[in-house]
């Protein structure tokens, strides 16, 4: 069975809107741990939209399983994760004005700056996955940047609403996930995934791990974060 981590941003989200102290994402991560999940991820954004340093700092100090902290490939971002030491490092494009992650990292275009980055990361000891499309040249341009996984973008698959249409990006993952495997790096997906998709992309062989936030946390809104976390873990088992 592949592992769950869960993005925990939008506890924040909540959080930020009121500007206060709750609810806080540290408390949210403790209860996604004893629910059963095998890791948090946070995206520390260069706005801080929702997820604050401090909240990485604490989280660092607290999460018993894994941290894995989302963040673009800048020097401010690579600084914070040197100094955090989080278990891994998920580098993901960003935009200010989107809403959330619109696409995967065009490795190739930035396959110079990548490599030293990812280098740099490695050499503290912390694990780099990249954040792309499921797409052959962007497998092959992560293996030559030298990054440890790779995490497959799941939204257009999540988008489909023709069935031959979602089967074939869900063939376009599979055959993504089985190159990356066969170039030596582990693989994980996320991004729209949800308690009606999820099933799907986790009956795929090779598949490390999966991380999905805003459906849990909108579940987790009405039933709670144990119930959500937990069905969640039963579909991906499914």
């Amino acid at each position: 069975m592949p592992k769950l981590s869960v993005n925990i941003d939008h506890i924040a989200t909540i959080r930020q809107a009121r500007g206060i102290d709750e609810p806080d994402p540290v408390a949210a991560a403790v209860l996604v741990e004893l629910a059963g999940a095998h890791g948090i991820t946070v995206h520390l954004r260069e706005d801080r939209r929702h997820i604050q340093d401090r909240d990485v700092e604490i989280l660092r100090k607290t999460v018993k399983t894994r941290l894995n902290l989302e963040m673009a490939a800048t020097e401010e971002m690579i600084a914070i994760a040197l100094k955090t030491q989080p278990d891994m490092v998920t580098l993901v494009p960003e935009g200010r004005h989107e809403l959330t992650t619109e696409g995967g990292l065009d490795v190739n275009l930035l396959k110079t700056g990548l490599k030293q980055k990812v280098s740099l990361l490695q050499q503290a000891g912390i694990s780099v996955s990249l954040f792309i499309e499921p797409d052959l040249e962007q497998v092959k341009a992560s293996h030559r940047v030298g990054a440890d996984m790779v995490e497959i973008h799941t939204g257009t698959y999540c988008e489909m609403r023709v069935n031959r249409e979602r089967q074939e990006q869900l063939s376009r993952i599979e055959i993504a996930g089985s190159a990356a495997r066969k170039l030596g790096m582990r693989v994980s997906a996320g991004h729209g995934l949800n308690y009606r998709n999820v099933s799907a992309v986790a009956a795929l062989s090779g598949f490390e791990e999966f991380n999905i936030g805003h459906s849990i946390v909108a579940r987790a809104a009405l039933v709670g974060m144990d119930r959500a976390v937990r069905e969640m873990l039963e579909l991906m088992k499914g």
